[in-house]
């Protein structure tokens, strides 16, 4: 057994040095310390030798195997430096040469629409409000009309934190808590624009997405002012030929209530597959505040009146740029993101 180790290991190390690259240093593994190995074989047959000779010869060839593997070990090194001698050799880099620029990046399809919205209602004179996107329940339902057992909440399948806390749902509460902190000043003209968070995943549908409110709170103000309000967006937004149209709806926290429609993008109102033949694509919805949605906020609704409008962001972007895939705006395919 000691010659039959000393055997292996001399006919190893002969063999180690006579490798020439990576593959060969691979198949000696295999051969001399691999599973099936010549070495390994001679570890398993101790079973055969007597008990007195058994650490002996263990020792022996332990040494062996460490012995190998550490050689093994220098001889790739020494491979591994040739090679980079070698690309050194024939690879030439000229140290002059400028560096590759780092890509610029630009802002999401997502945040360019958003910035837009903003900018059309600033210059219809509406000032952006922000509020929390963790809410009460009351801000997010109660004081828009919306009491517990209501069966308008559930449109909104939610994200409850506890019983009275909740991931907001829209962006409609925003409007409340501006309200209480101006009441009773007028004229109160602002959007509210941010993430809201719903239970709902489809191709046209986010558990998170992004909405603007808007609210205008005035003496004297009506759903003509809001039609007005509302063309002009749609104008700025989508192009000067767009028409828009108002559809009776129901919101708890307006009276009246409409879907606004905005002529197709597509045909231009003919009628095409785009718009399912209607000639129209919805956009959003809206009304005048219901009487007690002010009250609730400490207005007046006998000498305040207002409209307030809500769209997804998404939504416009969708009909923006022609995608018919929400879930693209989140799935970061840096190809998608390009195009913007």
């Amino acid at each position: 057994m000691e010659q039959k180790i000393n055997s292996i290991k001399e006919s190893a190390l002969q063999e180690l040095k006579m490798a020439g690259n990576r593959e060969e240093l691979q198949e000696f593994r295999v051969k001399y310390l691999g599973k099936k190995g010549l070495l390994t074989k001679v570890l398993r047959g101790m079973g055969e030798v007597p008990a007195e000779l058994r650490p002996q010869l263990g020792q022996q060839a332990n040494e062996a195997r460490l012995l190998l593997e550490e050689e093994l070990d220098k001889r790739l090194a020494v491979l591994q430096e040739k090679d980079k001698d070698r690309k050194l050799a024939e690879e030439t880099i000229d140290v002059t040469l400028p560096g590759r620029p780092a890509a610029r990046g630009h802002q999401h399809a997502l945040t360019l629409v958003l910035q837009e919205i903003k900018d059309i209602f600033a210059n219809m004179g509406f000032e952006v409000a922000e509020g929390p996107e963790i809410e009460y329940d009351y801000y997010n339902f109660e004081a828009l009309n919306l009491p517990k057992g209501h069966p308008a909440r559930d449109m909104q399948d939610s994200f409850y934190i506890t019983e009275e806390i909740l991931l907001r749902t829209h962006t409609s509460p925003v409007q409340i808590r501006v309200l209480e902190k101006r009441v009773p000043d007028l004229p109160v003209r602002i959007i509210a624009p941010g993430r809201v968070y719903r239970r709902d995943d489809d191709a046209t549908h986010s558990p998170m997405f992004h909405q603007v409110e808007g609210l205008l709170v005035d003496k004297n103000c009506t759903l003509g002012d809001l039609k007005g309000v509302l063309l002009s967006f749609a104008r700025r937004m989508f192009g000067q030929e767009r028409e828009i149209r108002l559809r009776p709806s129901f919101f708890p926290f307006t009276e009246p209530s409409a879907e606004v429609d905005i002529s197709c993008i597509n045909c231009k109102g003919e009628g095409c597959r785009v718009c399912s033949g209607t000639g129209w694509l919805e956009i959003l919805g809206c009304g005048m505040v219901h009487p007690k949605v002010l009250t609730n906020t400490g207005y007046d609704p006998e000498e305040a009146v207002g409209f307030a409008f809500g769209m997804g962001v998404e939504r416009i972007a969708m009909l923006k740029y022609g995608i018919n895939d929400l879930r693209l705006f989140f799935d970061n395919d840096v190809r998608f993101l390009r195009q913007f």
